[in-house]
């Protein structure tokens, strides 16, 4: 066996919704770690991909994170852009750095916005505390913070909840989290950020990065995948009394 960086492991289901020319589109399940860390030295997402993909991920190295451009928290699902090349890599990072990749989550929040759509400009600063009986690193709203951008859109509301979809402009730690927050808004099912009653009204984190949309960086062909919401998401929908009617039409057309 090749000597890898990071430990190969089948056991990771990696399931690719787009691959073409060094660009991959993978899908990462809730409560599944995107790289290794304390406690998940084998079991993250990028373990599963090294099972795939090991020696052009080995090629990238650490500076490159192993073909990884970003992450997701771990209770948040979602679509993952990676790269097994370094021209691939590097057009990559360039569109980040440049904000070109746009990058849309849908969110169950508590309560609604007064708007049916708008933009949150608060900047965020993150910090270190204790949390959950372990030290952990996140984020608030803070005049000395780094500027965060969210746009947002409503796409059902009820009495309790609202279900809405939202692009992440800049790419702050726990963003979505805290600025659906910091509007009155927050997230079901976050143990962090939300208030008791909240957090304990869903299994898991209700986020989920369902659309990514960017330029191929070796054929400058325009890409855009979509992954469904998953089923946890629908039923906590359901029994809020959100209609799924619209998002399930526009998944349709961005061709899910």
């Amino acid at each position: 066996m090749a000597n890898f960086s990071i430990e190969p492991n089948p056991l990771v289901p990696v399931k690719v919704r787009y691959e073409h020319e060094h660009v991959l589109v993978v899908e990462k399940p809730a409560r599944l770690v995107t790289i290794p860390g304390k406690g998940h030295d084998r079991n993250s997402l990028l373990n599963g991909l090294f099972a795939l993909r090991g020696n052009e991920l080995q090629n990238l190295g650490k500076g490159r994170d192993f073909g990884v451009l970003h992450r997701l928290d771990r209770e948040t699902s979602g679509l993952l852009l990676v790269a097994t090349s370094a021209g691939a890599y590097d057009g990559l990072r360039a569109q980040f750095e440049e904000r070109k990749v746009r990058k849309f989550y849908i969110a169950i929040a508590a309560d609604s916005p007064r708007q049916d759509s708008g933009v949150i400009r608060r900047p965020i600063a993150e910090y270190r505390a204790s949390h959950a009986h372990k030290e952990m690193k996140l984020a608030k709203i803070s005049p000395s913070g780094n500027p965060a951008v969210t746009a947002y859109r409503v796409i059902s509301r009820s009495a309790a909840a609202s279900l809405l979809e939202c692009r992440a402009v800049t790419g702050k730690l726990h963003q979505l989290r805290v600025h659906l927050q910091s509007i009155g808004c927050p997230i079901f099912g976050d143990d962090v950020y939300a208030p008791p009653a909240v957090a304990a009204a869903a299994p898991r984190l209700m986020l989920h990065a369902h659309r990514l949309a960017f330029q191929h960086p070796l054929t400058g062909e325009q890409v855009d995948v979509s992954w469904p919401l998953p089923r946890e998401m629908r039923s906590v929908a359901k029994r809020l009394n959100l209609d799924l009617a619209d998002l399930d039409a526009a998944s349709k057309k961005t061709g899910s």
